[in-house]
C-alpha cells in the first residue's frame, strides 16, 4: 500500500471540486490530490479551514496567487472587503455560521481569491451559505463555466441565507410585539436586544458589501476579470432587495424598543404617582405625631386623661383635610 507524504497532502482541506464543461456532476478531489489542483481543464474550487495553522505556508507555495491575495485568504479581519487587481478578485465576505446540528444567525467570515481557472475559499467556522452552494453544485454544476460563476452562487446563497434569517427575525419580532401589546404583564426587554443587535449587524455588513461591490465594479477594465462587472451588477440588485427587508426590520425593532420604553416609563410614572399620593396622605399625620413627640414643656393634652384620644382626632382630621385638599386641586 502506497503512503502519501505529508508534503503531498493539502493542509486544512475541507473539499475540492473540479467543474468540467458539459458535465452535470463535479469531479471530487481528495486531500491527496495536491498536484491535480493546477492540472487539467475546468474550474477548481478549493475550500480550506483556517483552523489548520499550515494553511498559510501551503498558500505561500501555491502558484498563481499574488501577495495580497494570499494575505486576504489568511487574514482574521472581521469586515468585508472586495478587491480587484491584476485580473484577480479577492477579499472577505460575510456569512452566517452553522453548528453541527443547526443553523445560527451568528456572523462568520469567508475569505476568497479567484483567478481565471480557480477559486480558493477559506473560513474559520462552518458557514451556512458555503454548504448550501456546495450542495447546489453537487446536484447540478452544468452552469459553472468560470470561477465567477462559483463566486456568484456563493453570494446568491448568502442572499437566500439572509432571507431565512429575516424570516426568523420577523417571527421573533411578531412574538415580542404580541407580548408588548398584550394586557398580560410580561417583560420583553430581554428578548428584543439580541434580535435588534443581529438586525443592526446584518444591515451594517450588507451595506458595506453593497458599497464594495459597486466600487469593485467601477474598477479599470484591464484589472477586473471578464464578466465581473455584469456579475457584480446582478449581485448588487439581489443584495439591495434583501437589505431593504433588513432595514424594515431595523425600523420595526426600533419602534418596538420605543414602545417598550414608553410603557415602562408610564408604569414608573404610575408608581411615582401612587407614592406621591401616599406621601401626601401621610405627611399631615406625621406632622401631628412629630409635634406631640417633642420632649418640651407646655404641650397640649398632657394634663388630662383624654390626651391620646384628642391626638388621634387631630390625626384623623389632618387626613380628612389632606383628602379634601387633593380633591380640590383635582389630584384625586
Amino acid at each position: 500500500m502506497t503512503q502519501v507524504s505529508a508534503a503531498a497532502t493539502i493542509p486544512g482541506f475541507v473539499w475540492a471540486h473540479r467543474f468540467r464543461p458539459g458535465q452535470s456532476k463535479p469531479e471530487t478531489l481528495t486531500q491527496d490530490d495536491r498536484a491535480e489542483l493546477t492540472r487539467g481543464e475546468g474550474v477548481v474550487w478549493l475550500h480550506l479551514s483556517l483552523v489548520d495553522a499550515r494553511v498559510a505556508a501551503f498558500l505561500e507555495s501555491f502558484p498563481g496567487l499574488t501577495e495580497d491575495a494570499r494575505a486576504a485568504l489568511t487574514t482574521h479581519d472581521t469586515h468585508a472587503t472586495v478587491t480587484v487587481e491584476e485580473q484577480m478578485v479577492f477579499g472577505t465576505l460575510v456569512d452566517c455560521q452553522r453548528e453541527f446540528d443547526r443553523d445560527t444567525s451568528d456572523l462568520g467570515w469567508l475569505h476568497f481569491a479567484m483567478s481565471d481557472r480557480m477559486i480558493i475559499t477559506t473560513r474559520l467556522q462552518p458557514l451556512r451559505s458555503v454548504d448550501r452552494a456546495r450542495r447546489a453544485m453537487e446536484k447540478n454544476c452544468s452552469r459553472i463555466e468560470t470561477p465567477l460563476d462559483v463566486f456568484e452562487l456563493l453570494v446568491i446563497e448568502f442572499q437566500r441565507t439572509l432571507i431565512s434569517v429575516v424570516i426568523e427575525l420577523t417571527e421573533e419580532l411578531n412574538l415580542i410585539e404580541d407580548c408588548v401589546y398584550d394586557n398580560a404583564p410580561r417583560d420583553e426587554r430581554r428578548r428584543l436586544p439580541p434580535a435588534r443587535r443581529t438586525i443592526v449587524r446584518l444591515h451594517r455588513h450588507v451595506r458595506t458589501l453593497l458599497s464594495l461591490m459597486r466600487r469593485a465594479a467601477a474598477s479599470e477594465e484591464d484589472e477586473m476579470p471578464f464578466g465581473f462587472e455584469e456579475v457584480a451588477s446582478r449581485l448588487t440588485g439581489r443584495l439591495e432587495a434583501v437589505d431593504h427587508d433588513i432595514y424594515s426590520l431595523q425600523e420595526r425593532a426600533r419602534l418596538l424598543h420605543e414602545e417598550i420604553d414608553s410603557r415602562l416609563s408610564s408604569q414608573i410614572n404610575r408608581h411615582l404617582y401612587l407614592l406621591s399620593i401616599m406621601t401626601a396622605f401621610l405627611l399631615p399625620p406625621t406632622l401631628v405625631t412629630g409635634f406631640f413627640g417633642m420632649n418640651t414643656s407646655g404641650l397640649p393634652f398632657t394634663g388630662g386623661s383624654n390626651g391620646t384620644g384628642y391626638a388621634i382626632g387631630l390625626i384623623l382630621a389632618s387626613l380628612a383635610g389632606a383628602w379634601w385638599l387633593l380633591r380640590r386641586v383635582d389630584i384625586l
